[in-house]
């Protein structure tokens, strides 16, 4: 079975499984963009409510260049990866002030964009404008690494630029958006990463790998990534009824979201010790203890954190307070922090003040 001929049966097998997903039902150039910069990392079912919500408050370019920061971290927040959403700020309002508002029609033009790589810049071109351009996601890399029996560690430069030109050799003429599709979704339905069905493949006949008994080996990921593990602490500061929250720097971690003071812990330092160290340095107070809040666990990408947090209140002035490691700080009603948008594992913490009262913050200010 020859390119055409796979690429052909794949097309036509898409219009039977396809999933109804809500970027699929008007694929404008604007909507598949969004779509795609929140699918990268994130499973399906977890971003369709990011988009609606999305698209309901801003449905368009200018609305997205429009809005300020904080919008656009406030309805990104749970996604993580918030440099895909600091980029399409970015590029929003370049569109905005140099395209007119408009997506390019073009490859280069696409490329040229803050935050869209060779993957986003053709499912845009393919997706939304039907041009003959590969769009090789997660699980289009895993069809094609079986189909075509790729033994080279996927993500290896020259292995993910093989795979665009097999993906690109598979377009029947005119049927890019489906193809592309099917490729995605015979991935995420019926090539899976483990024990694939192979019964319900519409090309079986053309898969190398299976043919040669390594279908499970394919795709190769390389060298699995180290693992390190970090602690951390932080402060729930507390004054006259409010807490104290800090915006991270721009140009740093997740920059413009809001966090409780605090940093990692040093080799064989205590917890209290710990805070007690960080706010002096960050803030320039000494505080007074009180109880822990919480121990949060939190997985990122390379590493794995235990953050532990703690009420405590300013031991001297808080007109003291000078900022080290924070753009801006407010002091906020305890029922107002979920105006803010917080790193995952602050937004655990919140929640958990959110459910407790004044008087028991109170009596938890209390060592």
């Amino acid at each position: 079975m020859d390119e055409q001929h796979i690429g052909r049966t794949l097309a036509d097998w898409f219009p039977e499984r396809r999933r109804d997903l809500p970027w699929r039902r008007n694929p404008t150039p604007y909507r598949v963009w969004i779509s795609e910069i929140m699918l990268q990392q994130t499973q399906i079912e977890r971003v369709i409510p990011f988009f609606e919500a999305w698209m309901e408050r801003l449905p368009t370019i200018r609305h997205a260049a429009d809005a300020d920061r904080e919008t656009l971290l406030k309805l990104w927040e749970g996604l993580g990866y918030y440099n895909r959403v600091i980029n399409i700020h970015r590029t929003a309002r370049l569109l905005r002030d140099e395209h007119g508002g408009n997506m390019p029609a073009d490859h280069s033009g696409l490329l040229a964009l803050p935050g869209i790589g060779p993957y986003t810049a053709g499912a845009i071109m393919s997706l939304a404008y039907n041009e003959p351009h590969p769009a090789v996601d997660a699980n289009a890399e895993r069809t094609l690494s079986r189909v075509f029996d790729i033994e080279e560690p996927i993500k290896a430069s020259a292995t993910q630029k093989h795979l665009r030109h097999k993906a690109a050799e598979l377009i029947p003429p005119g049927r890019a958006r489906e193809l592309n599709q099917a490729l995605m979704e015979h991935g995420a339905l019926v090539c899976l990463p483990r024990d694939p069905r192979c019964r319900e493949c519409p090309v079986p006949g053309a898969c190398l790998a299976r043919k040669r008994g390594v279908a499970e080996m394919r795709p190769n990921k390389g060298p699995s990534r180290s693992i390190t593990y970090l602690e951390a602490v932080v402060g729930v500061l507390v004054h006259e009824g409010r807490i104290f929250v800090q915006k991270r720097p721009e140009g740093g971690l997740m920059p413009g979201l809001w966090e409780f003071p605090g940093g990692k812990l040093r080799k064989d330092e205590a917890p209290e010790e710990g805070l007690e160290r960080e706010m002096r340095e960050e803030l320039n107070i000494g505080i007074r203890l009180g109880q822990p809040l919480a121990e949060v666990r939190h997985s990122y990408t390379s590493f794995r954190v235990l953050l532990r947090a703690y009420f405590c209140s300013p031991a001297t002035d808080p007109e003291a307070i000078r900022l080290t490691a924070a753009s801006e700080s407010r002091w906020v009603e305890p029922a107002r922090l979920q105006d803010f948008s917080f790193p995952a594992a602050n937004r655990r913490l919140v929640a958990k003040l959110s459910a407790l009262t004044p008087d028991e913050i109170a009596d938890l200010l209390r060592a």
